[in-house]
């Protein structure tokens, strides 16, 4: 992911700890962290993301960097490995900063094999009391000159994204939103500026994933003016996404953000 958005703000390496885990709905996992580790962890809103740390099989602690700056990694890979953590990226859903918690939402998924990667597999097996650690790592939605209306496209793994941006958004913002998830429960309830248009899309099955959001963008009736664009999720959704805004709708390049999370076909180690 060469795209960094917004840097974080005072970030930590922090401890957290598991308080409960929610089932949400055929393919979403909510895991609640708290603990005084997250008094030192400045919630920004928006998409805020960060580096979470999770023990591996045998592990009874976690060995943290200590570096918040992108030194950080040297010393993850100066680490034995045999103690050496998982490390993903993740997005906070909701905070709470009175109570020190933050929601993560975990995508259920399995390959041919019925495998998840190791993320998933914590979220599945994880416990109050459970330890992890965190780093924030800022925001990824950053328009940097201004726009009349905003485009946001997702996945369901870009789904926490999204839902940060829009409860983050102003009363009078403008705007279209596309989610494309896998089961019609995997939608959700979230604020959403009245300007701001939402759409809900159910994958076919036998398609690949983010087909059906980027067909609707090259459908969609765009309103008119500067927009903004922030696309994120299955790698191929993010950059189709651009590809059609800047060749097709006539974007400058500079006016659309993306993110690939993931790649359709390929599992996490």
């Amino acid at each position: 992911m060469s795209y960094r958005g917004r840097p974080a703000v005072d970030p930590h390496v922090l401890l957290a700890e598991v308080v409960a885990t929610t089932r949400l709905s055929s393919h979403l996992l909510r895991v609640t962290l708290g603990g005084e580790g997250l008094r030192r962890f400045t919630v920004t809103g928006f998409d805020q993301w960060f580096r979470l740390f999770l023990p591996r099989a045998g592990q009874d602690a976690l060995a943290l960097p200590t570096a918040t700056s992108a030194l950080w990694y040297a010393q993850y890979l100066a680490t034995p490995k045999a103690r050496r953590p998982w490390v993903r990226n993740y997005t906070v859903r909701a905070a709470r900063p009175g109570l020190h918690e933050i929601d993560v939402d975990f995508v259920v998924h399995t390959d041919e094999h019925g495998h998840s990667g190791p993320a998933v597999e914590w979220a599945l097996a994880a416990r109050p009391g459970d330890q992890v650690g965190l780093l924030d790592q800022g925001v990824g939605y950053h328009p940097r000159h201004t726009h009349d209306w905003t485009l946001l496209v997702a996945d369901e793994t870009g789904l926490p994204a999204v839902a940060g941006v829009c409860e983050s958004l102003p009363d009078d913002a403008r705007g279209l939103a596309v989610i494309e998830v896998p089961a019609p429960d995997d939608a959700q309830e979230f604020r959403v500026p009245d300007g701001v248009d939402l759409h809900w899309l159910v994958r076919d099955p036998h398609l690949a994933p983010g087909l059906a959001a980027l067909d609707a963008v090259g459908a969609a009736d765009l309103p008119a003016g500067t927009a903004y664009a922030f696309a994120v999720g299955e790698s191929a959704l993010a950059t189709g996404v651009r590809r059609h805004l800047v060749a097709e709708r006539g974007l400058p390049k500079a006016h659309v953000d993306f993110v690939g999370y993931w790649r359709s076909g390929h599992t996490a180690g």
